[in-house]
């Protein structure tokens, strides 16, 4: 998986956080981004497949829509 340099994500970037979970921007704060979850591999359970990320706490991914296959790659 290869991420964009650190920077604050913005509304709709996908993004990576606990090394398995991936999420879609929604809300952009001060110190966090409020994120809708959209895989989860670990046993963790979010309340309305949403949750509040630190921007310490995440990496942005750049996603291209191939065939409708979402892929991730680089910036």
């Amino acid at each position: 998986m290869i991420f964009k340099a650190k920077e604050i994500a913005e509304v709709g970037n996908h993004i990576l956080f606990k090394k398995t979970i991936k999420g879609i921007v929604e809300k952009v704060n001060e110190n966090s981004v409020i994120v809708n979850i959209t895989e989860n591999k670990t046993e963790l359970k979010f309340e309305g497949n949403r949750t509040v990320v630190a921007h310490k706490n995440y990496k942005i991914l750049v996603v291209h829509d191939v065939n409708e296959n979402v892929i991730y790659t680089q910036f």
